[in-house]
């Protein structure tokens, strides 16, 4: 099971994050977002940690430049993006995450149409906001999920919440996508907590 820490910011934190063994580092470019970066934190993520930009609705230059600028090794989508906007990213060498926000009423057909331009999908909880909601969608949901794509489970995700996941058996989730529910307040996240957090997924 991979680990993904989203909406990071602080240098000090990110140093502390990356000592841990988690697989990706999630950063927010996203101006509506309590967790926006707009200034890059100077510092050494170890190359182990994969860096992943979120993005919502943002133009392709502005992917392209924070890619460049930050050295990003995979683009998340995380807005209303449309398949033909993922393939020219992808058509670009960009690797993607395409978030889709799930609910009961969720259509899983609408993936089909990504599948050949991402490299994995994000089903995050439908809420007020483009992520970071800090709500959980019912998992029995995903019982409905045939795509080959694996996927990242997100929203709402804590402590509490990891036995659950890893009672799930579904050959397709590839790992877990924490945000909210491991911060002290946004953008600053709890880093004993998201160390408890490794200890039981690994």
């Amino acid at each position: 099971m991979k680990i993904k820490v989203c909406g990071m910011r602080l240098a000090s934190n990110i140093q502390d994050l990356g000592a841990l063994d988690i697989d990706f580092m999630g950063f927010i470019f996203y101006a509506k977002s309590s967790r926006n970066v707009d200034e890059l934190p100077v510092i050494n993520i170890p190359k182990k940690i994969q860096r992943v930009g979120v993005f919502v609705n943002a133009s392709i230059a502005e992917v392209e430049q924070w890619a460049k600028a930050f050295s990003l090794d995979y683009i998340q989508l995380h807005g209303d993006e449309s398949p033909e906007f993922c393939k020219k990213l992808q058509e670009k060498g960009y690797a993607l995450f395409k978030a889709f926000a799930v609910d009961a009423a969720f259509d899983f057909k609408v993936l089909e149409a990504y599948e050949d331009c991402c490299a994995y999908f994000l089903l995050d909880a439908k809420g007020k906001s483009y992520g970071g909601n800090g709500i959980q969608f019912d998992w029995r949901i995903l019982d409905q999920y045939t795509s080959k794509k694996p996927f990242f489970l997100s929203g709402g995700i804590d402590l509490n919440s990891i036995q659950s996941v890893l009672n799930l058996k579904l050959p397709q989730l590839y790992g877990i996508d924490v945000n909210s529910k491991f911060e002290l307040s946004p953008a600053f996240k709890d880093i004993p907590k998201v160390k408890e957090l490794v200890t039981k997924i690994r």
